[in-house]
């Protein structure tokens, strides 16, 4: 009797979640913002991958923002700030992923019709995060040459629901043994035909194939095309 009751609460937060995500997309497409949600586990890089884009964003003159999600500290913010964005933390105090309503809060205050980026670095983890939309118009996947080439099998939720998918430090990739054409095999086993990007926030390669990607997508959202679908776990 309990399991069924654990559903029942589980799928109506998750359907309040979903109402709110849903309005705040509108508002974003309405304000000309592409938003990108931003998942991995820890240790990826997804912090200096972001700020290495919100610097080169900045120096052709696009607006971005940023907020960014931790159990604890705001380190990660304090990073990002470095690009010369607005960054804002979000402390979770033990919560594994972001909602739609924690992203919300902390955009109050913010003139989002001024910026063209706004990125969400979800709380590092492969599972909790899959479930939760907020508002995004992409999903990006990241995984690091450090943490092994199986990882889309091992978490297919995660890369069946993400729009794309980045290779972090791709420099680290012969050190660490990494067999990229079988990763590339196991991403593609999952999510077939999604895009990957091989990336090093070190040497900067893969960053100006992904900022174009990004100026695609948006380009798509201000003239009105439908986004591809969203895969559900």
């Amino acid at each position: 009797m309990i399991e069924p009751r654990i559903l029942e609460v589980r799928t109506k937060i998750l359907k309040k979640n979903d109402e709110l995500a849903r309005e705040m997309r509108e508002r974003f497409v309405r304000a000309g913002v592409l938003v990108v949600n931003m998942v991995s586990s820890p240790g990826t890089g997804k912090t200096a991958f972001l700020k290495q884009a919100l610097a080169r964003l900045l120096a052709r003159g696009e607006p971005c923002a940023a907020v960014v999600g931790d159990l604890e500290t705001d380190n990660d913010a304090r990073r990002l700030a470095e690009s010369g964005a607005p960054v804002r933390q979000i402390m979770t105090h033990g919560l594994c992923h972001l909602e739609a309503d924690m992203v919300e809060k902390h955009l109050e205050g913010w003139d989002i019709a001024s910026l063209r980026y706004l990125f969400i670095e979800n709380v590092g983890n492969l599972v909790c995060p899959t479930s939760w939309d907020l508002g995004e118009s992409v999903r990006l996947a990241l995984l690091s040459v450090t943490e092994g080439e199986d990882k889309p099998l091992k978490y297919p939720g995660l890369f069946n629901t993400a729009d794309v998918a980045a290779i972090t430090k791709i420099d680290l990739a012969a050190a660490c043994e990494f067999d990229r054409a079988k990763a590339l095999v196991n991403i593609e086993a999952v999510r077939p035909g999604m895009r990957v990007f091989e990336t090093s926030a070190k040497t900067g390669a893969g960053l100006d194939a992904w900022l174009a990607y990004l100026a695609e997508r948006r380009r798509a959202l201000v003239d009105g095309t439908p986004p591809p679908p969203r895969r559900s776990v």
